[in-house]
């Protein structure tokens, strides 16, 4: 019975109920200290399982914790890139797990990869790749379960809109409650250094994917939104494209260096710097008002040679309907600039 899973809801719910019953019951019983004493245990118990409920039913719309050792803090398990295809060999991809050795960040943690189908079918060809940040609090699992991302991933390949493209699921911090909005904090995890040095490295050699910089992208969204916009401008000369879901210009966050107002601010950096040869793809709904001020900020920045690419959803909000709307699109938008498969020879 996993953290996040649906039977853990249901029974601390049940348990909320059984209280509340308990305290109702239990309110005019006895007498003196004893009723007093049966009144405060009844409703302590009664607000504690209320909590319990409230915070598991959070945890399932975010995907924070979705085993119990990232829950206590132990080392998430990582099996090792050999998971077998399906049987029969199926028409969509598959899931494996490697573990990102940090040798430059200092940070070694699983990873999530979508294979596509072609990847077994084509033993020979190098595939381009995406890399997929979660929001702030979740994990990859935000994408994998409450986004679907294989399902639509599968779906855009085989419909032909979208290249048989690598997708990687990378945790965009160590700590599940620190924030490093794909930052180098200053005392703090090297979070940037990680998924963009440690990252590719660890995937460039243990998969095969295309090494060159036109066929690697960034997606995310919330958090992990700014995370693939500040990272392309950043990174130009590793990625080619970056789709951002809902993000914004800023990091939100003390980086510990001051470059939350400067380097690591979209705004400034587009106004400041040179601007990079980069495609962005600025997605946001139209009732998300900080996230579509942020969009239309660097929509109007983002002058050539970035190009500049963008998408609303009427209402909507800063929550996964959102994302699973904009979604299918913005991978096909990152297929369209980025480098085909590539055969052997």
């Amino acid at each position: 019975m996993a953290p996040d899973s649906l039977a853990l809801l249901l029974l601390a719910v049940a348990a909320a109920v059984v209280a509340a019953v308990a305290l109702a019951v239990a309110w005019d019983r006895g007498s003196g200290w004893r009723r007093v004493a049966m009144r405060a245990g009844s409703a302590s118990l009664c607000v504690a399982t209320v909590l319990a409920a409230a915070l598991v039913w959070v945890n399932r719309q975010v995907e924070t914790y979705t085993s119990w050792s990232d829950l206590t803090g132990a080392p998430p398990a990582a099996a090792a890139l050999s998971d077998p295809p399906p049987p029969g060999g199926g028409s969509g991809g598959r899931l494996v797990n490697l573990t990102v050795p940090g040798k430059a960040s200092g940070l070694s943690l699983p990873m999530m990869v979508y294979l596509p189908a072609a990847y077994d079918a084509r033993p020979t060809a190098r595939f381009p790749v995406i890399e997929a940040l979660h929001g702030y609090p979740s994990s990859p699992m935000g994408w994998t379960k409450t986004l679907r991302a294989p399902e639509y991933l599968d779906q855009e390949i085989a419909a032909g809109r979208m290249a048989p493209t690598v997708m990687l699921f990378p945790y965009i911090t160590p700590d599940r409650l620190l924030d490093t909005e794909c930052t180098n904090l200053s005392h703090g995890p090297q979070a940037e250094t990680y998924l963009t040095v440690d990252v590719p490295a660890a995937v460039k050699s243990q998969l095969r994917v295309r090494t060159d910089r036109a066929s690697w992208g960034l997606i995310g969204y919330s958090a992990g939104a700014f995370c693939a916009a500040n990272l392309a401008l950043r990174h130009p000369t590793e990625y080619a494209a970056a789709a951002s879901l809902s993000g914004y210009t800023t990091p939100g966050i003390t980086v510990g260096d001051g470059s939350e107002h400067t380097l690591n601010n979209d705004a400034w950096r587009l106004q400041h710097l040179p601007r990079p040869a980069i495609a962005l793809y600025l997605g946001c709904a139209r009732a998300d008002h900080p996230s579509l001020r942020s969009t239309t900020t660097l929509a109007r920045l983002a002058r050539p040679p970035v190009s500049v690419t963008t998408g609303y959803v009427n209402g909507g909000g800063h929550n996964a309907g959102t994302w699973l709307a904009m979604e299918p699109t913005a991978f096909d938008w990152l297929s369209s600039w980025l480098a085909r498969p590539l055969a052997a020879g």
